[in-house]
């Protein structure tokens, strides 16, 4: 069986062993650009991105080349869906749901409050049938869109002031990511959607009482601690936040079938390798966090319980509403609620009774 048909016929699983092939270097044949929504100083979420473009040039031999750009250089963090619609780079790696003003569908893509976690984000999107149903959506932006990474479960953000109970989120201006600022507002909250790289100078100067990013390693690399000094948790909208590689659908169109066999392999390496990274760096920075100071908390019960409210009634809405939102949120829901159900028993079971051992 030659390279090409086996690219085609081995499926997920093939094409990431497929991915530890040794590099053969050539001059490359195809030049791509790509735009990403995330700072070069964060190596695990823009790097993301770069992994992508070097698996993409190591499986080509060389022949396709992917150049990356960080947020700012080929245009502004939130332009990427902009920029590949209209073609005017081939690609973007971002959080989908940055993109909720054009469509609140957009941020099923990535992560809603309440959602899925990481694991059952995967499962959805290759196993059950949310790939084929946000490229259905995608496909009206001119996308053709890959998993490309995971940021699994994250911290809830860092505090001025401590949180003490639903009155406290009254008038606070919280820098926080895309769609679940509807739902901060709905709790008396004045969401902010500042970029990342834009983060701690508002925090500092007091233009937001309060900022969420990703959890302790990036919060560690943008210094978040030095100007709040309460963090919080769980983030309660990001139980595993899913990016994605948007592609322009005529660049893709033009590749041969090798080379899109190569796209999928080295987006779903970089798929996994991303959440790995957090997973291995953020016990650490944490530790970190709270030797310098950090103070813990996680948010209060009426915090919890009148966000999840407020989530399910603007589901609701939406899909009263929102033709795109009532189709994809429909299977999205109806998976949730058999995810849940199975993790309850085994997985969450399991992880209570370790979390409460000394070990």
């Amino acid at each position: 069986m030659d390279r090409r048909s086996l690219l085609r016929h081995t499926g997920l699983a093939g094409v990431l062993v497929a991915a530890t092939a040794p590099a053969v270097h050539a001059q490359p044949a195809l030049r791509w650009r790509l735009a990403s929504s995330f700072p070069k100083s964060l190596d695990t979420i823009f790097g993301g991105a770069e992994t992508f473009a070097h698996r993409v040039k190591q499986l080509s031999g060389g022949r396709f080349d992917v150049s990356v750009h960080a947020a700012g250089e080929l245009m502004p963090a939130f332009g990427v869906v902009d920029g590949v619609q209209n073609g005017t780079v081939e690609a973007a790696h971002t959080a989908p749901y940055y993109f909720f003003g054009k469509d609140e569908t957009f941020a099923i893509g990535g992560a809603i409050p309440f959602g899925l976690n990481s694991r059952q984000m995967t499962a959805w999107t290759f196993q059950g049938n949310g790939l084929s149903l946000m490229r259905e959506f995608y496909a009206k932006y001119n996308i053709v869109h890959f998993p490309c990474g995971n940021t699994g479960a994250q911290m809830g953000g860092w505090m001025r002031k401590e949180i003490r109970s639903v009155a406290d989120l009254k008038g606070l201006k919280f820098r926080i990511g895309g769609f679940a600022g509807r739902v901060i507002e709905r709790m008396g909250g004045v969401p902010q959607n500042i970029p990342g790289g834009e983060i701690y100078q508002a925090l500092e100067k007091g233009t937001i009482d309060a900022a969420e990013w990703i959890g302790p390693y990036d919060d560690q690399k943008l210094g978040f601690n030095k100007v709040a000094p309460f963090y919080y948790y769980p983030g309660w909208w990001e139980g595993g936040l899913q990016l994605d590689l948007y592609i322009h659908q005529k660049a893709w169109d033009s590749l041969s079938a090798e080379l899109k066999a190569i796209v999928e392999s080295a987006s779903a390496y970089a798929h996994i390798e991303m959440q790995a990274k957090y997973d291995v760096k953020n016990p650490h920075a944490l530790k970190q966090l709270v030797a310098a100071g950090a103070k813990l908390r996680p948010f209060p019960n009426d915090v919890m319980a009148e966000a999840f409210k407020q989530s399910m009634a603007l589901y609701q809405e939406l899909s009263a509403r929102n033709e795109n939102w009532r189709k994809v949120y429909a299977d999205y829901s109806r998976f949730r609620a058999d995810q849940n159900l199975w993790f309850r028993f085994a997985e969450s079971t399991y992880e209570r009774f370790m979390q409460a051992q000394k070990l």
